[in-house]
């Protein structure tokens, strides 16, 4: 505590020549800098050599400052008491790259911005300046450890929070000056003209990231998207690509996993490269995927509570189970496609320091190989005997294992539809495609072979038997009741929904099995993975794709967007925890729309379906591509919720709504890959005779 008051102390100082040194710096132009107001949050973002940082304002009446870092997934926040009128935040200054020492002389790299808020007053609530995790925390639920806890230093125009990080290495800053207004007992009382005019200075000691440029990162494919280009730039570096921000600035493998392969035929070699070796850096022994690293602080602290070595070493969670099927098949997908031979074998046999091997590094083709050796062992018993008790289940004890990682996800079930049906079989298909390709060769040992010789059949028994447990039909007369109850508590028109069900039952894949192998009835949105991982025939394509084309709540398509889940068809109960304010509810994630739209494309593709087939894709295509570029402002964003009203649906920010259990990134990183999922384009006019 003594270290935190001896910078605390010295901040005046430093920050003097900080200001001079901001100034000197704002001359030039930062690589990036560019600003979006989403819902309630006003949003700014900065990267320069060490800097980077996400300045985010809180409009409404529960204001709040914060601030994000890449940089150990740090940041700090302030949030105000609320107010009894709403308020909005002006910024006037953007953030500029702000680099100074504390008062041990140490570096901190942050920001400089100023900003204006229509508030009578800000009284101030809590701070908390620590790892984002922790951040996030106290957002959701108004918890912190007390470890991070930080007392506000106010004297005459200044509030100053900044303290060492708990091991004593250089920590965290967040300093206001009031330059309009003034401070009386812990409030910030606004002037003649009813405004608080602060300047915001935060700075983090965490080690700084090496950004990717935006020229080292996409190629002449990509489209010129600025916002999504921004977007991307932001949360690209060379040692990793984060998730989102401000909630993720740091790694998650399934987000870096779909976005590599979404984005893939618009990036530069070297930034999938980058992607897949953070991937493959991080594998435990048995070559499972890491789904979400814990940085710094947070490590310190996590390291402590468990009584465990490793002070700020990273803390890796391995809970997830889709991110361990997904590594093989965008690994097969670049190294057999985009990357020349030559480009594959050297990244093949680079070096890369893992977590499976902390006493040096091994080239990642040995640890491709045990992600692939992995997946074999655990599919084996369903290839051995295709029942859907042996299927891959989620963890025990969990409640979520695949993409929709909320509680309520998967509605309760354990064997989730798109680990099963889909990425299972894509990773068996892997394993036997580059072996045959002889790309693993210097890296297989002995057994390896016989079991990787094996992939190929068992991808076959998978293929032909594990989807079929998840085929869901409800009778035609029940469905339409049940379709025409739902959509009147949820405030929709229930008459297209119908009309679109031609009195057929309603077919679709569960989103889920449970305990007892039963089908969890919600309809939903991961049959674009079999889309672009799989080989459905045309049958099947014309029943789940049509699906899920039909209008909400019959299918899953609105006028904003392709929802990720519909509960008509499930009990009231699971209705109510599917709603357009549950983070994996009835909302629209603006990836999965690409995933479904990158998947049309590639079924598209295809020359052996016949007309009506064909018919049922273009169909859903040009309904899905109408929704998109609807909301083509919020495609960045992580997800949206909406509200219908005067007939039709309008998009609703997350986490504007009081309801909502969460609030979007503002830069999501499976969100830009609109950057490669492009319309399609319009076919060439003949130049015969008319």
């Amino acid at each position: 505590m003594r270290g935190s008051m001896r910078m605390v102390l010295a901040g005046g100082l430093l920050f003097a020549g900080a200001a001079a040194m901001a100034q000197q710096r704002a001359a030039k132009t930062p690589e990036l800098a560019y600003g979006l107001t989403e819902g309630q949050n006003l949003n700014a973002f900065v990267r320069e050599g060490k800097v980077a940082a996400h300045l985010l304002l809180r409009n409404g009446s529960d204001p709040r400052i914060l601030v994000a870092f890449p940089a150990g997934n740090s940041g700090v926040g302030l949030w105000f008491q609320p107010l009894a009128k709403a308020a909005t935040w002006r910024l006037d200054q953007a953030p500029r790259p702000l680099s100074l020492v504390d008062g041990k002389g140490r570096p901190l790299h942050g920001i400089d911005a100023i900003a204006t808020i229509d508030a009578p007053r800000l009284a101030l609530k809590q701070a908390v300046l620590s790892n984002v995790r922790f951040l996030r925390d106290y957002q959701a639920v108004g918890r912190f450890p007390t470890e991070v806890a930080t007392e506000a230093q106010i004297s005459g125009n200044r509030i100053l929070y900044a303290r060492d990080r708990v091991d004593g290495a250089p920590g965290y800053r967040l300093e206001l000056q009031v330059l309009g207004g003034r401070i009386a007992n812990n409030v910030v009382i606004a002037d003649a003209n009813g405004r608080i005019r602060l300047r915001i200075i935060a700075a983090t000691g965490d080690t700084p990231l090496t950004g990717l440029t935006k020229a080292e990162l996409l190629n002449a494919n990509a489209a010129k998207d600025p916002a999504a280009r921004n977007a991307l730039a932001f949360l690209s570096y060379r040692e990793k690509f984060l998730a989102g921000s401000w909630r993720f600035d740091t790694y998650f493998g399934r987000d870096t996993l779909m976005s590599v392969r979404l984005l893939m035929p618009a990036l530069r070699g070297e930034a999938v490269e980058a992607g897949l070796g953070a991937v493959l850096a991080r594998l435990n022994p048995q070559g499972e995927v890491a789904h979400e690293e814990g940085l710094s602080e947070f490590a310190l602290i996590d390291h402590a509570q468990h009584h465990q070595p490793g002070g700020a070493a990273a803390t890796l969670d391995y809970g997830m189970i889709d991110d361990d099927y997904m590594l093989g098949p965008v690994a097969a997908d670049y190294l057999l496609g985009p990357a020349t031979r030559s480009a594959a074998q050297t990244f093949l046999s680079k070096k890369i320091q893992s977590e499976a091997n902390p006493g040096g590094a091994e080239p990642a083709g040995i640890l491709l190989v045990r992600n692939l050796r992995y997946v074999i062992d655990q599919v084996r018993p369903f290839a051995r005997d295709p029942r859907w008790s042996n299927l891959v289940e989620i963890h025990k004890g969990r409640m979520t294992g695949q993409w929709r990682d909320s509680e309520e996800g998967i509605g309760r079930g354990r064997y989730p539809y798109d680990v099963n049906a889909v990425f299972v079989p894509a990773a068996l298909e892997a394993a036997d495609k580059l072996l045959r390709a002889g790309l693993l060769d210097p890296y297989l040992t002995p057994a390896d072979r016989v079991a990787f010789a094996h992939a190929g059949a068992m991808a076959g028994i998978w293929r032909a038997q594990a989807p079929a447990l998840f085929v869901a039909e409800t009778p035609a007369a029940e469905a339409a009741v049940q379709v025409k109850a739902y959509a009147g508590r949820v405030g929709v028109p229930a008459a297209p929904a119908l009309a679109a069900l031609h009195g057929q039952a309603l077919r679709y894949h569960a989103i889920s099995l449970d305990a007892e192998g039963k089908t969890v009835p919600i309809i939903n949105s991961d049959e674009g993975f079999e889309l672009l991982f799989g080989h459905p025939s045309a049958a099947d394509l014309q029943t789940y794709v049509g699906a899920l084309g039909r209008p909400f709540p019959a299918g899953l398509m609105t006028d904003i967007g392709l929802l990720v889940a519909n509960p008509a068809l499930a009990s009231r109960e699971v209705q109510d925890r599917f709603t357009p304010a549950a983070y994996h509810g009835a909302v629209v994630w603006s990836w999965q729309q690409a995933l479904f739209a990158a998947g049309l494309e590639r079924q598209l593709a295809r020359k052996d379906l016949p007309p009506a087939t064909r018919a049922v894709l273009r169909d859903a295509q040009t309904k899905l591509w109408r929704a998109i570029q609807a909301t083509r402002a919020t495609q960045s964003s992580e997800l949206w919720s909406w509200a219908f009203e005067n007939g039709r649906y309008h998009v609703v920010p997350f986490g504007a709504g009081k309801q909502d259990v969460d609030e979007s990134n503002a830069a999501q990183l499976w969100s830009t890959v609109y950057l490669a999922v492009q319309p399609p384009r319009a076919p060439t006019p003949s130049k015969g005779k008319r």
